[in-house]
């Protein structure tokens, strides 16, 4: 395929979706990711894509959100090694919330290594995910998210999870400020785990280096909420904290 036609099918594959992974056009135009890079370096000097760490989306872009099916593929070399950092966290026989987020359901998969424990979920592909394994776990429930199809939310899905006490709270947003604000895009999935986080005796948050200052809306809470924050950067020189240990590198 000659690097014509190759701009020409990124761009049309950015027309159905506004944005992609580099994996994601890797593997749908059976090319190189390296080939890709170069292919959208091009677009974006004349002007036609903006890059961003791991993925591409159309310059005239109208701020429609990111399928889940995308999103799950961005970066995710990254999100498996923070899942493996976090999955030292989780001890025999906890009770544990997790989220709908893309870089949960890498941890999800992970699960099965941990006798005894206990999921509550309100991801669709969480909960997906789990039943491949023997793992005792229990959907939330509740109505799928309009705005991302993987998830339940809703009054239904709050009120499962307010008469829940567990161990962990393990989740995930879509920025984090350079104050620790964590933000995310769906204000239903805030108000979800916003009642995770109210019952779970640790707070886990699971975030990979693309999400420093990325835009988002809703507030969820600030890093100094939380007992351990899992990164592919070390988060002490960004942040004071008077217990370091909580910021766990994975490498």
């Amino acid at each position: 395929m000659y690097k014509c036609e190759r701009e020409d099918e990124i761009m049309a594959l950015l027309s159905e979706n506004e944005y992609a992974t580099v994996e994601f056009l890797s593997r749908k135009m059976n090319i190189s990711p390296s080939s890709i890079r170069r292919d959208l370096k091009n677009l974006e000097e004349r002007g036609l894509v903006n890059r961003s760490y791991g993925g591409v989306k159309l310059a005239n872009a109208t701020g429609k959100r990111i399928p889940f099916s995308l999103r799950s593929q961005e970066n995710s070399a990254l999100k498996k090694q923070i899942a493996k950092a976090a999955l030292h966290l989780i001890n025999e026989g906890d009770v544990i919330f997790l989220d709908g987020s893309s870089t949960v359901l890498f941890l999800a998969d992970l699960l099965a290594s941990v006798s005894g424990i206990t999921v509550i979920t309100n991801g669709i592909d969480v909960m997906s995910c789990l039943s491949n394994y023997n793992v005792r776990a229990y959907c939330t429930g509740g109505a799928k998210s309009k705005d991302n199809e993987a998830v339940l939310v809703g009054d239904y899905t709050t009120r499962f999870l307010s008469d829940i006490r567990a161990d962990l709270a393990i989740f995930s947003v879509q920025s984090i400020s350079d104050d620790g604000g964590c933000f995310d895009c769906y204000a239903e999935e805030v108000a979800v785990r916003k009642t995770m986080l109210q019952n779970a005796r640790k707070k886990i948050l699971l975030c990979d280096s693309s999400k420093w200052n990325r835009p988002s809306t809703f507030y969820q809470c600030n890093v100094a909420d939380v007992d351990y924050v899992v990164c592919d950067k070390d988060l002490n020189q960004f942040f004071k904290d008077p217990a370091p240990e909580k910021y766990i590198l994975a490498e």
